[in-house]
């Protein structure tokens, strides 16, 4: 195994945090590795805690490392909330070589030309997503290099989000001894995962539903074109559990996980379960349609909201919805869907062994989106572990005796200065 072959992507959730080691061999990807750790530290997908986000991080990794026997040095981190916003761009330059072969640097410029924008100085360019190369006037390409041309243009979107949310983000991912190799927008590259060609080309909504929060993406001639966030997810479920049957947040948690059903008509009424009430030492004794009650009202309740939200922008969905995210693996959720939604729905799972689920669409996609878009953009993201476990920990930890030579150095020269101070003015 290679390590100039492998990648790691780092979704950091309100609920849990993910990483996913994959390798990539002849553009196929494969997964080698998972580590998954109860995010603390997080809140309806914004960091809260410092401190907790980075202990949830490094657990997370550790797992993964353990798994694959590998320790991992740089990541590629998904981004994700109600800040973010795409903008159009264009870039236009001319080709450089005698010949007038379009190449990696003609490629480079033009992506680095759209970017030439006015960008408030809250918010950061993070990516720039290309839509269509055009080539003296012929367009609908996807990759220009090779191709002869004097005048080289990109049709792309800008991806801008919030400077002090973003690094937070990467402060989080820094003090875990991480190194970022690039961001990612999550819905599109959950896309990437969830969605096929011709979906995406019809029209379709993309419907993340985490734990603190749910995403709603719209997908259109094989773009994005509009991302939301609804402040409502799997946390919400939680808290109505935790309140209707008079327990602890923990204990309705794992209701919710081992009993929780989101379709009353098909909950089972002999499906019992014991619970502690808070406050006392009796349990109390509960069946899955007492609880299907309150799961699909709250369900109900964000699908609404998501909706709403596509109603609002006014698209068209002939490609209807897919449904994907870590609340989703709850029994009952495609099947209320059903009877909520006006156009066909259906689950995302990824095709990967290891992370058949739900939760784990963003921190796959996030892998091929990255690798796909690298390529395109000349980005360099390999390596990204080191394979020999019993070297020394990595270069990012051996600075440390270096900044403290730095500092002895900067003491010589103040005393240095001080000495010539005290000769000119004593």
């Amino acid at each position: 195994m290679n390590n100039s072959e492998i990648l790691v992507s780092l979704d950091i959730g309100t609920t849990t945090i993910k990483v996913i080691i994959g390798e990539v061999l002849n553009d196929s990807l494969n997964i080698i590795g998972v580590g998954t750790a109860k995010s603390n530290g997080m809140k309806k997908g914004a960091i809260v805690d410092i401190d907790q986000t980075v202990q949830s991080i490094r657990s997370a990794i550790e797992q993964a490392e353990r798994m694959v026997g590998m320790h991992i040095e740089r990541v590629v981190v998904g981004i994700n909330g109600s800040h973010i916003q795409l903008q159009p761009c264009h870039g236009v330059v001319a080709v450089q070589s005698e010949n007038r072969e379009i190449g990696d640097e003609d490629v480079t410029r033009v992506i680095e030309g759209a970017q030439v924008i006015s960008v408030p100085p809250e918010r950061e360019i993070i990516d720039v997503i290309p839509k269509q190369f055009i080539v003296d006037g012929l367009d609908e390409i996807t990759d220009p290099r090779g191709m002869i041309g004097v005048r080289l243009e990109m049709e792309g979107t800008i991806i801008t989000c919030s400077k002090t949310v973003l690094h937070n983000i990467l402060k989080c991912v820094e003090r875990a001894n991480l190194q970022v190799l690039d961001i990612c927008l999550q819905p599109l590259a959950a896309g990437t995962i969830a969605l096929s060609k011709d979906e995406k080309n019809m029209g379709v909504a993309l419907i993340d539903v985490g734990g603190g929060c749910t995403t709603v993406s719209i997908f259109e001639n094989d773009h994005l074109v509009t991302t939301n966030v609804v402040n409502l997810g799997g946390d919400n479920i939680t808290k109505d559990l935790s309140f209707g049957l008079r327990t602890s947040t923990e204990e309705a948690e794992d209701v919710k996980l081992n009993y929780g059903h989101a379709f009353y008509d098909d909950a089972q009424e002999e499906e019992t379960f014991d619970v502690s009430t808070i406050g006392s030492n009796k349990k109390q004794t509960y069946n899955q349609l007492q609880i299907s009650d309150m799961i699909e009202a709250r369900l109900e309740e964000v699908y609404a909201y998501a909706e709403r939200e596509i109603r609002k922008v006014g698209y068209d969905l002939p490609g209807g919805y897919v449904l994907t995210g870590g609340t989703i693996s709850m029994p009952g959720s495609l099947e209320l869907a059903q009877d909520l939604f006006p156009s066909n729905v259906r689950v995302a799972i990824p095709d990967y062994i290891g992370v058949r689920e739900p939760q784990f669409t963003a921190g796959v996609g996030i892998l091929q989106f990255a690798y796909h878009n690298a390529k395109i953009q000349g980005k360099e993201l390999f390596p990204s572990v080191a394979l020999n476990t019993n070297e020394p920990k990595p270069k990012r930890q051996m600075k440390q005796p270096k900044e403290k030579n730095e500092k002895k150095e900067n003491k010589k020269k103040e005393s240095s200065f001080a000495n010539l101070f005290k000769y000119f003015f004593d």
